[in-house]
Order: C-alpha cells, then structure tokens, then sequence
C-alpha cells in the first residue's frame, strides 16, 4: 500500500474524550492523525497529556493497544483528561463544546520526548493545542528544534481558541497546510485578501506564508491540492454519512503518506479521499478500514 511506511512521524496536540449524548469515544485531530498513520505500520509517537483520572487511564490502555509510544503523553495530577461534548445535525456535521482547562492545555516537552523529535521525519499539529501558552510554547519549541522535518499543519479552527495573528506563526512553520473551505476563506480574508475564487486565495496563502504545498477539503465537493507548484483536483466519493468525526484527520493522515511515500500527488488525493469518505460512513472517529473497502470504492467510482 506504500513504497515505504518506515518513515518517523510524530503527532502533537488534544487527547480527549469525545461525548455523543450518552456515549463517549476517544479522539482528537492529532490522535486520529496518529492512530489512522500507523495504522499503516508507521512508527508513530502522540506528544499530548491525559489527567491522572479514569478517563486518561483509559485512554492510555487504549492507545497502548494501537501500537503508538505513549512515552511523550504527559500524566497530569492537577488537571483532568479532555473533555469534548459533540452535537450533531441531521446531515452528521458536528459542532464542539471543549472543555477548558483540560490536562493537554498543560504539554510540556523533557529530553527524551526533545530526542524523539530530533530524529522524526513528520510533524503533526493544529491549532487547538495552542489555545493555552503552555502548550502553545513547548510547539513552538519543538517545531524550531528540528528543521528538517516535514512540518504538517492541520488548521482545524474551533472558536474561540484562535486568533490571526497565532495562525500566522503557525502557518509559517508549515512546509504543508490543511484547511477546510470555510477555514482558508475565512484566514486569507483576516490577512486582507477578498476573494471567492478557491484558487487565488490558495496562492495568496501559499506566496504569503511560503508554503509551497495547501490542501483545502470542500465537504462533499471533494479537495484541492496544491503540489510542487501545480493543483490537483478530486470530486470525493459519495457515501452514506453516519458522523463527520475524524473523518478530515484520516484523509490527511492518508495524503500525507501517500505523498511522502509515493510521490503521486494524483494517487494521494484518490486514496486519501476514499479513506475520508469511508470514515465519515462509519460513527466515531476512529474506525477500523480494512484495504478491500477502500479498493472497493476506488473501483466502483473509477467504472
């Protein structure tokens, strides 16, 4: 499925407990990233904090279980495991209430996890994580200790936890930025540039922060990528939609390694978006994809 899934990535941000009425899944966009990439066999460290609580505990065994190093996740004994209250509408698009403080608003970074990222290939990382100064300072920490990694950053915006000029200095660490439509329209506007059209507000980000490589998911309108200065377009698959949730972070988890390893931006958004697709058919964030299915769909649309 990939030329090669040796490469070294590392995840940073929210581990929390997402609350669906009576029933409760674990999540949050850099652990989605995480468990989606190595899933695919790729060494994968989740750099985040959990409270010494029932909820982190569990949450701990549960990724333990996923094959992730857990040695980078910070056990907090002042502030509780996240807490994320999900409401869904009718079409399965969520809206969040996220709990603050939560332990991952306090990361901090020893050496062994400032060794970790020495030697990573890949970097995660949104802008929730950065909503508290701790956090916020030991990325930016991480991100300026190695400079050689391929710096990937996931927008992923959730009011009221972010503010322009933060997301400047996070756009301009990234050597990859992901937005939805309404995230990019929404930044490029606040940095003074008017524009609709998709296209123009993708190069005025890309010029502006010196990103040469922008993904923007359109929903069921598919994505656009932009890759070694040309764009590629896909038109999404069509599927039966139970939730959203994490559905975004195992399409970028999946561009990303096909781009990194397969060097076929085309093949990337194909497979990236079958695996999105397939994940918003399921409910959770985090749902077991097996190969056939994503074959299977990338057949019956490619007749």
């Amino acid at each position: 499925m990939f030329n090669n899934n040796k490469i070294k990535a590392i995840s940073f941000g929210e581990v929390l407990f997402d609350v669906f009425g009576d029933h409760k899944k674990i999540g949050g966009a850099p652990l989605n990233l995480a468990l989606r990439t190595a899933s695919y066999g790729f060494p994968v460290t989740i750099i985040s904090a959990v409270g010494n609580d029932e909820n982190g505990e569990e949450i701990l065994d549960y990724i333990r279980k996923k094959d992730l190093e857990i040695s980078a996740i910070n056990v907090s004994q002042e502030y509780q495991t996240g807490i994320v209250q999900v409401s869904l509408n009718e079409s399965g698009s969520a809206t969040y209430e996220i709990k603050f403080p939560s332990a991952w608003d306090f990361i901090s970074a020893d050496q062994k996890i400032v060794d970790t990222v020495k030697d990573a290939e890949v970097f995660f990382y949104g802008s929730l994580a950065c909503r508290n100064e701790v956090s916020q300072n030991t990325l930016f920490s991480l991100l300026d200790s190695n400079t050689a990694m391929f710096k990937v950053f996931d927008v992923n915006l959730r009011k009221p936890f972010y503010n322009i000029q933060l997301l400047e200095e996070l756009m301009n660490k990234a050597d990859f930025i992901k937005f939805n439509d309404e995230e990019i329209l929404e930044i490029a506007g606040e940095m003074g540039f008017q524009s609709d059209d998709l296209m123009s507000n993708i190069k005025f980000l890309a010029e502006k922060t010196d990103t040469k490589a922008i993904c923007v998911t359109l929903g069921k309108h598919g994505s656009v990528l932009l890759w070694n200065d040309h764009f590629y377009r896909h038109k999404g698959y069509r599927v039966t939609v139970k939730d959203t949730v994490g559905a975004g972070d195992s399409f970028l988890a999946n561009l990303i390694s096909k781009l990194l390893t397969d060097h076929n931006p085309e093949e990337a958004l194909n497979f990236a978006s079958a695996v999105g697709a397939l994940v918003a058919g399921y409910s959770g964030a985090n749902p077991q994809i097996e190969n056939s299915e994503i074959e299977m769909l990338i057949r019956q649309n490619a007749d």
